[in-house]
């Protein structure tokens, strides 16, 4: 892993990701803590730079629509405590998967967003598990 690699992902845990974090809070009204694989990044500075905006920014579009009445906040509130993100290489390899109170988004965040899930996808998985 590289420098550049290595100051991404330290502005990402030390900034982004809590700042993302206390969005959900505020969006939610539950807290829910992110996992990311950042072994997956190693060689990845151009990935990096897309994790937030094509999976926490997509995540909260999401949950934002969901969230819209009382109804939407506690089910997401009882259904989903974690969200965990890992990086692959092609968009074959991509999956969002909800279930057991983990969103799992695997993308191939190196190639934007011809390798993301949009925020209708996401909130489509949401729903049919909560």
């Amino acid at each position: 892993m590289g420098l550049a690699e290595k100051r991404k992902i330290k502005e990402l845990q030390d900034t982004t990701i809590p700042e993302r974090e206390g969005e959900l809070l505020e969006i939610t009204g539950a807290p829910i803590r992110y996992d990311i694989d950042w072994e997956g990044f190693a060689n990845d500075a151009a990935g990096l730079n897309f994790l937030d905006n094509l999976s926490c920014h997509r995540l909260n579009m999401a949950l934002r629509v969901i969230c819209s009445d009382a109804l939407g906040k506690e089910a997401v509130a009882e259904g989903l405590k974690v969200v965990k993100l890992k990086n692959v290489a092609t968009p074959e390899e991509r999956k969002l998967i909800f279930g057991g109170g983990t969103l799992e988004m695997h993308c191939a965040y190196a190639l934007g967003t011809n390798g993301y899930h949009n925020d209708n996808e996401i909130r489509e998985v949401l729903m049919k598990g909560l």
